[in-house]
């Protein structure tokens, strides 16, 4: 799918969007924002219990938000197509693949994505010293498109 074009991005309001982030500032968030921007990520993985524990509706098909780089400004817009919450144990390979990271195994993608929720980081996000994810944690898994690239858009 391809961006709108650069008339169609001048009827986007991206100051009144909310923002995304893709994991932490730095290279693994770089490395999402440039599989977003390239087209081989269309999907993502969160925790039920992040949205929870902000207080955040889950996503909603329709859905527009401004995505955010390492350096904390936008770079592009993209929709949500789909949401599904399912338990971990349950996420299939074509989500897997198409959070365009190169996974070609759940069991692949789950290791991947263990090693980030289980994470000092992470883990002081959810101000949780022990957090754990098994089979059974609920995740919200979220497709999306490509709106529009901001890098190279007049503002």
């Amino acid at each position: 799918m391809t961006p709108d074009s650069a008339s169609a991005f001048s009827h986007i309001d991206t100051d009144t969007l909310p923002r995304v982030e893709f994991a932490f500032p730095g290279p693994l968030r770089d490395q999402l924002v440039a599989a977003i921007l390239d087209g081989s990520k269309t999907s993502t993985t969160g925790l039920a219990v992040e949205y929870e524990r902000d207080g955040e509706p889950l996503p909603e098909a329709g859905q527009r938000s401004v995505v955010v780089g390492s350096d904390d400004r936008p770079v592009a817009v993209i929709e949500v197509t789909g949401v599904r919450v399912v338990p971990l144990a349950r996420v299939d390979l074509a989500h897997a693949m198409d959070e365009g990271e190169g996974y070609t195994s759940v069991a692949e993608w789950r290791a991947g994505h263990e090693r980030f929720w289980h994470s000092a980081e992470m883990r002081a996000a959810l101000d949780d010293p022990g957090f754990a994810v098994d089979d059974e944690t609920q995740a919200v898994l979220e497709r999306f498109r490509l709106v529009a690239d901001l890098r190279h858009a007049d503002r």
